[in-house]
């Protein structure tokens, strides 16, 4: 098979489309046939080598994956070949084939095509935990989301309307906010030229935010304190802006606020299962209702993941940006 692999730390043009040996599935897992694969900024951190896979782990980027089950590894039920499946991964999305454990597979759900559900597991999962999971976003409550129009923003946006929560985003551009109001968003904050702190008391009389989905880290710590509610709670997930910053603990105590910080690739298998089966239960309903959808930006072949990753870079999209396989 053919997959994208990285010879060489650096920029988009280390990404190199190469034949490599086919994979495997051993006990408790599922071979993939690829249809398509998502660019995230992990990925990015991995091609400049900042980002190393888990040990046992496929080499190749790629932690998301539509397409069919092309073989079952012992001791595998519930599944057959042929069925159309999106998949949590460690790594190696970027490929025509790729092992996956089965508890990190999805049907692709009702309404969505087969290569769109690419654009699913990663961001769908990765709010759930966070939002829901962890800092249980209730209905009525406010959510400020930081890169409201990126793959992560614009599910975090339609899973916090779909349970009746109010919505604020941050983004760059006046047609990204645009793009998050059509989605739902309630509160457009354009960080260039206003202060999110300041918009977000005064949409909510003074209140603030009840959680805050954070993908910058060290840059938005001590301003996303000062936005949060009496008993907010920040969900840090990426680190953007940096990995050190300043906590005015007498602020978080004050408010008695909690920050938490999490990852999705490094976790166990039993933990990213349980996550996944949550996302099964609770958001893939809300498709087969309309209520949420994919947002995808655009498709090119995978073999020219370079420019995915220049675009993506570039914080040139809206949603995701999918790799489609041969």
């Amino acid at each position: 098979m053919h997959a994208i692999t990285i010879p060489e730390p650096g920029g988009p043009e280390s990404l190199v489309w190469a034949e490599v040996p086919d994979p495997q599935p051993g006990e408790g897992e599922v071979l993939v046939e690829v249809a398509a694969s998502a660019v995230n900024r992990a990925d990015i951190m991995q091609r400049q080598g900042f980002y190393d896979p888990p040990p046992g782990a496929s080499p190749y980027p790629g932690l998301e994956c539509s397409g069919r089950v092309a073989a079952l590894g012992p001791g595998v039920s519930g599944w057959a070949v042929g069925d159309e499946v999106c998949a949590l991964l460690s790594g190696g999305g970027y490929a025509e084939k790729v092992v996956v454990p089965a508890g990190q597979l999805l049907p692709v759900p009702q309404g969505v095509d087969l290569k769109g559900a690419a654009a699913l597991p990663e961001v769908v999962c990765t709010v759930w935990s966070n939002v829901f999971m962890v800092a249980h976003l209730r209905p009525g409550e406010t959510l400020l989301v930081h890169g409201g129009s990126s793959g992560i923003g614009t599910m975090a946006i339609q899973l916090a309307k779909a349970v009746g929560a109010k919505v604020a985003v941050t983004a760059g551009t006046k047609e990204k906010l645009e793009r998050c109001a059509e989605l739902g968003a309630d509160v457009l904050i354009n960080y260039r030229d206003q202060d999110f702190v300041a918009e977000v008391k005064d949409a909510t009389g003074g209140a603030g935010a009840d959680v805050i989905l954070d993908n910058m880290g060290a840059k938005y710590l001590d301003r996303n304190v000062q936005a949060l509610a009496v008993n907010g709670r920040l969900a840090i997930i990426g680190m953007q802006g940096g990995r050190k910053g300043e906590l005015n603990i007498g602020t978080l105590l004050a408010k008695r606020a909690a920050v938490s910080a999490t990852s999705l690739r490094a976790r166990p298998l039993e933990e990213k299962a349980a996550i996944v089966a949550a996302v099964k239960e609770h958001v893939w309903p809300l498709f087969a209702g309309g209520h949420v959808r994919p947002v995808v930006d655009r498709e090119m072949p995978m073999s020219e993941a370079a420019e995915g990753h220049r675009v993506v870079e570039e914080s040139g999209h809206i949603g995701k940006v999918l790799l489609v396989a041969p």
